[in-house]
């Protein structure tokens, strides 16, 4: 079964998926001329600006909502699993394909905003939406939907779990059946709570577990800052294969600096236009931005600080995936994983790392939970309409926390593999959408340009366009009476 599984996990990420990968995030930049550039500081000021109202989250809550996805297992495990394999150039990597991806994941989420709907007096949307009213290929967004339900409810909530589970035995001693109990009733008690519950949760649990672990690696970064130069120099060398001890596996490199980036920062997949589309804003490009902001929040911040930690310490092993032999090893007997991230803060605080990893670990890995929950329902919603779609929720719900709990006491080999194939079908699916739909996207994107220059606060209307089936946006941007009026009181 294993070796079916890394067959598989080989198919869907051959070279032709990486170049695929960075092709659209080049052709993105260019076409947009590099919005990710240009419109740093109206991301920044888009974060905070804007409300929620009674069908759709703030701005906010919906970057929160995306980061629970993107600020997850990928940051901590993730991360050392693509040095593991790929050494320290496949950092570099990882920086390459977030700043590419910037220019996607405005992209997939602008689309997500332009033909989002309102189901039982929620904001509903994501690429499953786009692909049907925008593509007019209800097939096309139905196999997407299906696949997007299966890696969000069955393959990707066992990695999630799994870390979890790992960092809470390694540190604590805690049997992984005992863990996934209590995961199940904290994933629980959040998603049967209904999306309003997980836009509130993230809202209060994203900032503090991220700014906790960013103020420890910026501990361990002063620390060593002497060796800054020396780092950065390891990871450029070794991204172009000019390090002589991991010359060999400049492949691996690449490979795996953009597997896991990709993983981190989720730009292209798809995730993150779901989130976004249930955020309440005037003008589509406005999300967009605010979600093309979240994937530097997530690697340039987080991912690098994770790098950073054990790079500085040291604290990490490479392996020649090739012939299975290490190429260096320091960390003897521990695997690929959040084991390094662990070993590398004990270094500098002793007896601290272990358990501080595993309650990082616990709230990033959380919080992901119930945000794949949140699009998995959204895509249930898409598939299943009428009065059988709260037996379907209902179902989808107790699969989920079926997945969880499974996940907690199987390998994390066998994990990370089923994560890997989820993610890989829904790339291949959102990338050729997002080719085909970049139009719309530009036509926001021009729209809500043109308006800031004017000095207006931007809205958008569909119908100026011609923009097909985004009725939302047909007749301008538009609140509920009594919206309007709770906002002026």
């Amino acid at each position: 079964m294993d070796q079916i599984v890394n067959n598989v996990v080989s198919w869907l990420w051959s070279p032709i998926l990486v170049g695929f990968i960075v092709f659209c995030g080049i052709y993105f930049s260019f076409r947009t001329k590099f919005l990710q550039i240009r419109h740093i500081k109206e991301m920044a000021r888009l974060i905070i600006s804007g409300k929620g109202s009674d069908a759709g989250v703030s701005s906010f809550q919906a970057l929160a909502m995306s980061l629970s996805v993107r600020i997850g297992v990928g940051n901590i495990a993730g991360t050392a699993t693509g040095i593991a394999y790929g050494g320290p150039g496949a950092v570099f990597w990882m920086w390459v394909i977030t700043f590419f991806g910037a220019a996607a994941a405005f992209v997939e989420s602008t689309l997500a905003q332009i033909y989002k709907e309102k189901q039982d007096g929620e904001y509903r949307g994501g690429p499953a939406y786009y692909i049907e009213k925008g593509l007019g290929l209800k097939w096309f967004a139905i196999i997407f939907a299906i696949a997007t339900l299966l890696a969000m409810s069955v393959l990707q909530p066992g990695i999630q779990a799994n870390a979890i589970a790992d960092g809470m035995k390694n540190a604590f001693g805690i049997d992984k059946t005992i863990t996934g109990l209590i995961v199940v009733a904290f994933v629980g008690f959040t998603i049967f709570g209904g999306v309003k519950r997980i836009a509130r949760v993230a809202e209060l649990v994203v900032p503090f577990m991220a700014l906790g672990y960013l103020l420890i690696a910026l501990a361990i970064i002063v620390i060593n800052f002497e060796k800054i130069p020396e780092v950065f120099g390891l990871i450029f060398r070794s991204a172009f294969g000019a390090e002589e001890l991991f010359g060999g596996i400049l492949g691996s490199a690449v490979m795996w600096g953009v597997k896991r980036g990709l993983y981190a920062n989720e730009a292209g997949q798809g995730t993150g236009a779901h989130p976004a589309a249930a955020a309440e804003v005037s003008h589509p490009a406005k999300q967009g931005l605010v979600q093309a902001f979240s994937i530097y929040l997530d690697v340039f911040l987080v991912v690098t600080s994770t790098a950073m930690m054990i790079l500085f310490t040291n604290q990490y092993n490479v392996i020649n995936e090739k012939t299975g032999k290490f190429i260096t090893e320091n960390l003897p007997g521990v695997e690929p994983g959040a084991g390094y991230t662990q070993a590398a803060v004990d270094t500098i605080l002793p007896g601290f790392g272990p358990g501080f990893v595993a309650i990082a670990l616990f709230l990033f890995a959380y919080t992901t939970i119930y945000a794949l929950y949140y699009i998995a329902e959204t895509n249930l919603t898409y598939l299943v309409r009428g009065r059988y779609r709260g037996r379907a929720i209902v179902v989808l719900k107790l699969i989920l926390i079926g997945s969880v709990f499974y996940g907690s006491i199987k390998s994390s080999t066998t994990a990370w593999a089923m994560g890997d194939i989820g993610l890989g079908i829904m790339v291949w699916l959102n990338l050729i959408a997002i080719l085909l739909l970049f139009k719309p996207a530009s036509i926001a994107l021009k729209d809500y340009e043109e308006q800031l220059k004017q000095g207006k606060d931007p809205e958008f209307n569909s119908s100026k366009y011609g923009i097909k089936n985004a009725d939302f946006w047909k007749d301008g941007y538009h609140k509920s009476k009594e919206d309007r009026e709770k906002e002026i009181s």
